[in-house]
């Protein structure tokens, strides 16, 4: 049995065009006050995990979790054609001297409702990279590196979306 039209539940759901484009947006990396539009970049992540002691509690079984810091970690994968992240290894190398870079991440897809997000990342040094690479197979060549990070600021923010 149908209920009457008002009485019927209707559930909003967000729409499609609202979901963001993994390609829609832009990337730079500032390395010694050198701003770099790094567009060969094919992926990126960056994460931030909680670090957390258990805290015993008198009167319960479990125990319970506090947060107490946090670790900042990353990943990028791109078009192995710049050499800019092997000069920063070789520097090293050479001098012991460790470079330290800021990359700002923007997403932006102007089909959706919700705007655009920029991520700063701050201080970011690199885990290490590839200093070589043939593959006769390949179709192109990708390069990556794993890094960790400082801090991270966030100037530009997603609007929420009506339905919420």
């Amino acid at each position: 049995m149908l209920l009457p039209l008002d009485l019927q539940f209707f559930a909003e759901t967000m729409h499609a065009r609202d979901s963001i484009s993994g390609s829609q947006g832009e990337a730079f990396v500032t390395i010694d006050n050198q701003r770099y539009n790094f567009a060969q970049l094919i992926n990126i992540q960056a994460d931030m995990g909680k670090t957390k002691t258990q805290v015993p509690i008198l009167g319960k079984v479990g125990k319970g979790n506090k947060a107490t810091g946090a670790e900042y970690t990353g990943s990028a994968t791109f078009h192995f054609n710049t050499s800019i992240f092997r000069e920063m290894l070789y520097r090293y190398k050479e001098t012991g001297e460790d470079l330290y870079f800021d990359i700002q991440l923007t997403n932006e897809d102007k089909s959706s409702t919700v705007g655009r997000q920029t991520i700063v990342l701050k201080d970011c040094n690199l885990d290490g990279g590839i200093l070589a690479l043939l593959d006769a197979d390949a179709e192109y060549l990708e390069d990556s590196f794993e890094f960790t990070f400082e801090d991270w600021e966030m100037p530009e923010r997603f609007s929420i979306l009506d339905i919420m």
